[in-house]
């Protein structure tokens, strides 16, 4: 039995979002979500028996917003919108994203501003209940009027349209329905809209890149820590005496869990009255560079957790006054902007490593044997692994560029500017696969530096974050085939193996 996951529309958490997207857990609306769904169904209801004109119940939709629609075709009003927006191209999203997707939607139309009845909701509970994941494409979406052909994907399983996933393999929508015992369901005034129009896709494509952003930072921060005892670097710009006069709070809080990383190591002690001045940038300024990273990451936390929750479809149904009003929350404009933000803090986590790593291999900067490799020059060592740390890190200045500076007018001009978000979120995903490849080489390289410290012990945290290196790749003591070795270091970033050095830290662990 799968652990339910109980989330009350418009107060989900970051911590639960990850769990939807982490683990099997299935999600679950609170008790009370109902009345007000009824409610806003009952206003869609009395509009079409009344005749009265409303955008999306039944008219047409976009530029053909003063086509009105009979009643006796406005079911097949809503399939049509599903079918003809159904237009994305390329890979599918994951698993992860899917799920979250889903979860999103349900919790926003669950609110109850929407008209959508509460039997479609409960459907996108059951495709998660018993594990039926629309195949959606991932690109295809610019961001406003929402993730329109995204979720006409996601949208069309419900009808039995397309395809999607039953325990990894694909299959047409209508035999996946099947096979978890469900039916096509049909739509009724306005739901069709209701499920294309909204930010679901693009907020959890974002969602995504951050908890890996969490992962890459906490890696990053025992990286940098290992790296100061490798290049047997100085703890004195960590004193927090420095760090409270500037002020900057992600800068205080790295600086004070450097210093509580590198407590009590008996390298550190060995070169205490060492001649020592300053060390380079990239171990000095790590509380500077990485607090600024990690308040960036907690800006866009707050939105992205704000969004999560957000009611962003059109138009929307208010009960209490038999209101429907067009607006246009379906605009991603903040979504993309914390798509950037998270894109410009996971670059530089990876450019700061890089750059340790390249100190680290520098005999004259580091101290440590050329390439951190006994008789190098018969031995290459980690030479040209810091070449794909290189290239990792300069390919992510490319794909840093915002994308929210970006808009190209749609729907023939009248969906003048849009927000670009859907694809500014899922390229979060390749820099922070990058990042986690440049900070699990930079992990394999000061544990390497460290082995020629050896019989001196680091603190005993980094001894923790070294045995879970040496449990999955022994020390290099001559060139061997290198590839599996960056590949298992990269997985234990992705894996969020070293998140509890970051602990209290990340956002989504204080939701």
């Amino acid at each position: 039995m799968m652990e339910t996951l109980v989330l009350e529309p418009g107060r989900i958490t970051l911590a639960q979002l990850r769990a939807v997207a982490r683990t099997p857990a299935v999600p679950a609306l609170a008790p009370g979500w109902r009345g007000p769904v009824d409610a806003s169904v009952e206003v869609v209801r009395r509009i079409v028996d009344e005749g009265r004109v409303a955008y999306g119940i039944n008219t047409g939709f976009g530029k053909l917003a003063s086509t009105r629609i009979p009643e006796d075709r406005l079911a097949e009003l809503q399939r049509n919108l599903v079918l003809s927006h159904s237009t994305g191209i390329g890979p599918l999203l994951d698993d992860a994203t899917v799920r979250l997707v889903l979860t999103l939607k349900a919790a926003s139309l669950a609110r109850g501003c929407s008209g959508v009845r509460p039997e479609v909701i409960e459907r996108l509970l059951d495709l998660l209940r018993l594990g039926v994941l629309p195949c959606i494409p991932a690109k295809g979406s610019v961001g406003a009027s929402g993730d329109l052909a995204p979720l006409a994907h996601m949208s069309a399983t419900l009808i039995g349209v397309g395809s999607a996933r039953v325990g990894g393999e694909v299959l047409p929508a209508a035999d996946a329905l099947a096979r978890a015992g469900l039916e096509p369901i049909g739509l009724a005034p306005k739901e069709g809209l209701a499920l294309l129009n909204g930010t679901q896709v693009s907020t959890a494509l974002a969602l995504v890149g951050l908890f890996a952003a969490e992962d890459a930072f906490a890696a990053a921060l025992a990286a940098g820590a290992l790296s100061v005892e490798a290049a047997k670097g100085s703890d004195a710009p960590f004193d927090a005496r420095i760090h409270e006069v500037r002020g900057q709070p992600g800068q205080v809080e790295v600086a004070a869990r450097l210093r509580a990383l590198l407590a009590d190591s008996a390298i550190r002690a060995s070169h205490r009255d060492c001649e020592k001045v300053q060390d380079p940038y990239s171990l000095r300024c790590q509380p500077q560079v990485m607090g600024a990273c990690l308040d960036l990451m907690r800006n866009a936390a707050r939105t992205l957790g704000i969004e999560a929750n957000a009611v962003s479809d059109n138009p929307l149904v208010f009960a209490d006054t038999g209101e429907v009003v067009s607006g246009g929350n379906f605009h991603a404009e903040p979504v993309a902007f914390a798509a950037d933000v998270l894109a410009l803090a996971l670059a530089e986590i990876g450019a700061l490593s890089e750059r340790r790593i390249a100190l680290l291999t520098d005999p004259v900067m580091s101290g440590l044997p050329p390439f951190l490799v006994a008789d190098s020059g018969v031995n290459s060592g980690f030479m040209i692994a810091h070449v794909t740390a290189a290239a990792l890190a300069s390919e992510n200045k490319l794909l840093a560029h915002p994308a929210s500076v970006d808009s190209l007018p749609t729907s023939a001009n009248q969906e003048d500017h849009v927000s670009m978000a859907t694809h500014g979120a899922r390229r979060l995903g390749d820099i922070a696969g990058n990042v986690a490849g440049i900070v699990g080489i930079e992990l394999l390289a000061a544990a390497q530096g460290i082995e020629f410290h050896r019989p001196l012990a680091s603190s005993a945290p980094l001894e923790r974050v070294l045995a879970a290196i040496r449990a999955d790749v022994p020390a290099y003591d001559r060139d061997r085939f290198f590839a599996p070795d960056i590949e298992a270091a990269t997985a234990l970033v992705a894996a969020g193996r070293f998140r509890d050095v970051a602990q209290g830290l990340l956002p989504s662990d204080a939701a």
